[in-house]
């Protein structure tokens, strides 16, 4: 047996996206599983979902004053440098205080100086890397963590090897095994179940070329006797909702049930995120990714093509949506290719993933 010590202080950093905040929730529910004794504290970026997020699941938070860097030269742009070292500042006041015995990571604009700030006291610090294609925060960030956590193959190409271990994502708990919910689902959604159902993932804010698609699309949809579930996104609800009117149309800009969402469907058409990827996983079914160009280093389509390669979904790009009916209606036509984009992308689930990741967590702080 191990000694552990009395009192365990964790210190978690992620946020800016649902994708870097609920695996940040997940691994602490489950280290607070592990150590109900624990002390936990959250650093996110000021003004960012985190902090309204973070708080909802019982935990404290901190804000730094940091954002990315735009694309193009803006004021944002210019404030970086004065918002970094204001940050590193902070974050060094937080942990002084705080005295954590491990800083975990799960990306995100506080995760750099929060993990970097730590790695300079020698503070263990863990990564838990979404993406196929790592941005340039984490391949800093690299160098000092003692461990990185890893959903995909071949990772060793940016970060060392011997510190990589492929753990797979978290995902929420309430996804496994959806296929004993489907009668659940069709009655909390009112769908047909003679009718297969189509499911539109573009995000918690929305895809505005996602749904021009889907819009522009919707009465040919409907001529394949499919019936959709379209989550607009919070942007986007007020331009759209009006489709409801249609038979076999419903729009949300929430799905606050996503384990009855994809219960409920036959097919998928989801931006490609890493969390997204990790709960499709799990759920087995044909999925079209249309990745979002907007989004650093282009990991959304590197993301994709991770799971393409492997014939287990099909990828359009946004600039070749005007092929998306004759791609679509061939899936449609084709039951072996929904059968197999099914059962390869089921083969890909890592399900135990939050575990592993506080296993090695656990490793840090005995």
């Amino acid at each position: 047996m191990c000694y552990m010590k009395q009192s365990i202080n964790i210190l978690v950093s992620g946020g800016g996206t649902g994708g870097h905040i609920y695996p940040a929730i997940a691994i602490a529910n489950e280290l607070k599983r592990r150590f109900p004794n624990a002390n936990f504290l959250f650093v996110g970026a000021k003004n960012r979902m985190e902090m309204e997020k973070v708080p909802e699941e019982g935990y404290a938070i901190k804000g730094l004053w940091i954002t990315g860097i735009q694309r193009k030269l803006t004021l944002t742009n210019l404030m970086f440098p004065l918002k970094l070292v204001s940050s590193l500042w902070n974050a060094n006041k937080i942990i002084n205080k705080f005295k954590p015995d491990v800083v975990i990571g799960t990306g995100g604009f506080a995760s750099g100086p929060t993990l970097y700030a730590a790695a300079l006291k020698n503070i263990p610090t863990l990564i838990q890397e979404q993406n196929s294609y790592p941005g340039i925060t984490n391949k800093l960030l690299a160098k000092k963590a003692k461990v990185i956590c890893v959903a995909y193959d071949g990772l060793n190409r940016f970060f060392p090897k011997e510190k990589i271990i492929k753990t797979g994502n978290p995902v929420r708990q309430d996804l496994f095994d959806i296929s004993n919910k489907r009668k659940e689902a069709q009655a909390f959604f009112n769908t047909d179940p003679a009718k297969k159902t189509l499911l539109i993932l573009g995000g918690s804010l929305g895809a505005r070329a996602m749904n021009k698609l889907i819009e522009s699309n919707l009465d040919w949809l409907l001529k394949q006797d499919l019936q959709l579930i379209w989550q607009t996104g919070k942007l986007y609800i007020d331009e759209y909702q009006k489709h409801n009117a249609k038979n076999n149309v419903q729009t949300h800009a929430f799905l606050n049930r996503m384990d009855l969402a994809y219960a409920s469907s036959d097919f998928i058409i989801s931006r490609a995120g890493a969390s997204s990827i990790s709960e499709l996983c799990m759920v087995g079914k044909p999925v079209v990714f249309i990745p979002s160009p907007n989004v650093s280093e282009d990991h959304q389509k590197k993301n994709a093509m991770a799971i393409v390669k492997k014939e287990a979904a099909i990828l359009i790009e946004e600039k070749e949506l005007d092929g998306f009916q004759s791609i679509f209606k061939q899936l449609l036509k084709d039951k072996e290719k929904q059968k197999s984009l099914g059962k390869n992308i089921k083969k890909l689930e890592l399900p135990k993933a939050t575990e592993h990741i506080v296993d090695n967590v656990e490793k840090l702080i005995i």
